[in-house]
């Protein structure tokens, strides 16, 4: 039997991209492209060669990937982002039959970002990092339909009345000086890098999985067993109407992908029921039991921890996307996602000094927890917790 004469490849097959025979439908995939703006990693594709091609790297991809020049394509391999047979390859790389290739492609390139003068709180700055305490009401990079008022732009003030810069690598992939993301109304840790090596770095830390992440969230219910490690993949919720194509769901299909949270219980209350009551809410929520977890991410999937809390039935406190109710007890309003990152941990890319940065909860999860310690607390005490308590909530 003769073999195909065409390249097998899962990653776009699976998002919809390949045409009969085997060639990636460009429109499709400059559309995964430009819609992945957003997202941390952009568009990744894996291709396994059935035939020896006896081409180089950046030719190959510049046949697949239509929409960009062959420099550009170099430019991407040059970066890392482009694999071979799980190692890093060159742009001259000869491709053989069996070969597996990856590629990222990064989200496109963002608008010139203007420097505008929002408050921000530092928690660590050096001449190649800097760790902020994020508020929950930013985004962190232009978007679409924003692009002004972003955290980015805060930080392109911050470093041009500081004498400095953020990273050019970014500037390349939309987002100078982002190595990860926080949600619009998750608040907490986030590092930025200020040099181009520091960036790669960082980015490889998260790559590896080096980086710790601990979040705070306060989740309706009453959680048990006292932690938990939740394997469950996660994937594009399958309604793409509006409304839909933000969310993320639990799918155990080819869109699935691996995801794992390390749910710990920190206190629990009983007796603080006390959701909004408004006509736009649906107040369904009866219990009057929550419970403050730390989560530990194994893994970075769009809305994971929110995703995974939902799915075993203890949605986030004011995540109306996810399932969760407002909460209103006289002053205290929570009205977005109880979700902090309240700690963050990794190696400095220069010093290679072990670093570890604990943001304090804003006033709105601090002022929940505080009105929900009025009633009946447990206090769990287990190992493998990270975030000090004192020091996030005082």
């Amino acid at each position: 039997m003769a073999e195909p004469e065409h390249d097998e490849q899962s990653e776009a097959s699976i998002a919809g991209l390949l045409l009969p025979g085997g060639k990636v439908d460009p429109v499709a995939l400059r559309r995964a492209w430009e819609d992945s703006e957003g997202e941390d990693e952009g568009v990744r594709l894996t291709f396994r060669l059935q035939r020896d091609l006896k081409t180089r790297l950046d030719k190959y991809l510049t046949n697949r990937v239509g929409f960009m020049s062959r420099s550009r394509v170099q430019r991407l391999i040059d970066h890392g982002l482009a694999r071979v047979n799980e190692r890093e390859a060159r742009s001259a790389t000869k491709l053989r039959k069996g070969d597996v290739v990856e590629v990222v492609i990064p989200p496109p390139p963002s608008k010139e970002i203007v420097p505008e003068r929002i408050p921000i709180e530092v928690l660590y700055e050096d001449e190649y990092l800097l760790v902020l305490n994020k508020s929950p009401d930013i985004i962190v990079h232009p978007a679409k339909s924003e692009q002004s008022g972003t955290l980015l732009n805060a930080l392109a003030w911050h470093v041009e009345h500081g004498g400095g810069a953020l990273s050019s690598v970014g500037t390349a992939f939309k987002r100078p000086g982002v190595v990860h993301r926080l949600d619009r109304k998750t608040s907490g840790c986030i590092v930025f890098a200020k040099h181009d090596e520091t960036h790669w770095d960082l980015g490889e830390q998260f790559h590896e999985r080096t980086v710790e992440k601990r979040y705070l969230a306060v989740v309706e219910g009453r959680f048990e067993p006292d932690c938990e490690v939740i394997d469950a993949p996660i994937g594009p919720h399958p309604n793409r109407a509006k409304g839909y194509r933000e969310k993320q769901v639990v799918r155990h299909d080819h869109l699935g992908k691996q995801a794992v949270t390390i749910c710990r219980v920190r206190e629990r209350y009983r007796g603080r029921s006390a959701l909004r009551a408004d006509a736009s809410q649906d107040c369904s929520w009866p219990g009057n039991d929550y419970t403050l977890v730390e989560l530990e991410l194994k893994t970075g999937r769009t809305h994971q921890i929110r995703v995974h809390l939902s799915d075993r039935g203890f949605p986030i406190v004011g995540d109306d996307m996810y399932g969760g109710h407002e909460f209103e007890a006289g002053a205290t309003i929570m009205d977005r996602q109880a979700l902090h990152a309240a700690l963050l941990r990794f190696t400095h890319p220069v010093s290679g000094e072990r670093m570890t940065f604990t943001a304090t909860l804003r006033e709105d999860i601090a002022g929940l927890v505080r009105e929900l310690r009025k009633g009946e607390v447990e206090v769990v005490e287990q190992g493998g917790v990270g975030v000090d308590l004192v020091a996030a909530i005082g």
